[in-house]
């Protein structure tokens, strides 16, 4: 018996969510760390897509609230707004639950602060 075309479709697009899930995180971790601003062909290269896939991305972050901020000129790119210190956030059981299934979607281990997320969401509500 063959699939079914729309339950291969609806597979092939979830699996691309993932993918964009997984670049979308691997590239607010790269603009956390960075000192600098990051241009999109420098974020292309090492997640080895187009850079147009960058830039849809990143548009998608800001369009979000990621608080983005794109600089152009010789020492331009994109650079995330950040304060020196985070403030404390509380979360009720729902948005714990929700963060939860978030990176479960993502894989809860794709990456040390995923991992470290989910350590910390899952201690909160199994106190």
């Amino acid at each position: 018996m063959s699939p079914r075309p729309d339950l291969a479709a609806e597979s092939r697009d979830s699996h691309l969510t993932l993918r964009r899930v997984e670049r979308q995180h691997a590239i607010l971790d790269r603009l956390l760390d960075a000192a600098e601003p990051l241009t999109a062909p420098r974020l292309a290269a090492e997640l080895g897509v187009s850079q147009r896939t960058v830039v849809r991305d990143l548009r998608r972050l800001r369009e979000s609230g990621v608080p983005l901020t794109v600089s152009t000129g010789p020492h331009g790119g994109v650079r995330m707004s950040r304060r020196g210190s985070l403030p404390a956030i509380q979360f009720d059981r729902a948005e714990v639950g929700a963060l939860i299934a978030a990176l479960v979607a993502l894989g809860p281990t794709a990456t040390d602060s995923a991992a470290s997320a989910m350590r910390k969401l899952t201690g909160a509500i199994g106190s």
